[in-house]
């Protein structure tokens, strides 16, 4: 189960970018034929409605956003100003990461729980009474106004984004209490590119910031 959840959010991400970028592809290549007078086609792609388009990529984008940021939480790649942090002595370097994690955990984790509150009261509850069958009188709630898909759908994001994100903040919480390591991204590193390993030693500096000049000089 952990190792499926562990790239639900590469899954979810990819899939919903490669969407949208279908559908905004779609869209702009309907209203550009669409000014084409060609018999037929352009009746035809006139009658074609395409105006739910861009609120589906928006929609898309916030569940990107939500399940990016747990993430990033994951692997590493938020910023973080630890300068002051690292000149402190290794046990109360780690007592303020852990503090930072959990204070972290807890954000998110209210975040959640006030956007689950939300997403119930705005017709949620309504649709689970209704899909189990039990009778309620409550309201269906609001829905989007170009696709008119129920809001509650879309505010989803919020605590399932939220509760994924402090469950990773608490994930690296622990991984950081057993060995004394945090999730770090090099951001030199291109994903599908071998490593050079040692190969480029000889034009390192001993900051691995800067090319070392080999040759003798002029």
């Amino acid at each position: 189960m952990l190792k499926v959840l562990d790239h639900l959010e590469e899954w979810l991400i990819s899939f919903l970018m490669a969407a949208a970028t279908i559908v905004i592809f779609v869209a702009v290549v309907h209203r550009y034929l669409s000014g084409f007078a060609i018999p037929g086609l352009q009746d035809w792609l006139l009658g074609l409605n395409f105006g739910w388009a861009q609120e589906l990529c928006i929609i898309m984008f916030v569940w990107m956003a939500k399940f990016g940021a747990a993430y990033g939480v994951r692997t590493g790649i938020h910023v973080g100003v630890d300068v002051l942090i690292n000149r402190l002595n290794e046990r109360r370097r780690a007592g303020f990461i852990v503090f930072g994690l959990l204070a972290g955990a807890l954000f998110t984790g209210i975040v959640g729980a006030l956007g689950a509150t939300f997403v119930w009261e705005n017709g949620a509850h309504h649709a689970i009474f209704h899909a189990l069958g039990i009778a309620t009188d409550t309201p269906e709630g609001p829905t989007t106004p170009d696709l008119e898909a129920p809001t509650w759908v879309v505010y989803s994001a919020v605590p399932l984004g939220s509760f994924l994100m402090c469950f990773r903040f608490l994930q690296v919480t622990r991984g950081f209490l057993r060995t004394g390591e945090l999730p770090h991204h090099d951001q030199g590193r291109v994903e599908g590119l071998d490593d050079p390993g040692d190969e480029d030693r000889i034009y390192r500096m001993d900051d691995e910031l800067h090319p070392r000049d080999t040759g003798a000089p002029r």
